[in-house]
């Protein structure tokens, strides 16, 4: 059972943690998502899309990279 605010993924999120502020691509199960990473937390991260914040579940990603221009 995950206790309330624990990690679930320690590697994962140090490495959001050095991407905030930058463009990235985030695929999930159902999708891909590119824009800005704005916050990370325990169990999500927000990423900017056109000035809306998308809401991602961190057990949800499959994989992160930068964006290229």
């Amino acid at each position: 059972m995950t206790q309330v605010g624990s990690i679930s993924n320690p590697y994962l999120y140090e490495t959001l943690n050095m991407m905030i502020g930058q463009a990235i691509v985030v695929q999930t199960e159902k999708n891909i998502q590119q824009g800005k990473l704005v916050s990370v937390l325990p169990d999500h991260i927000v990423v900017e899309v056109s000035r809306a914040p998308f809401f991602i579940r961190t057990d949800e990603i499959e994989w992160v990279t930068l964006a290229t221009s």
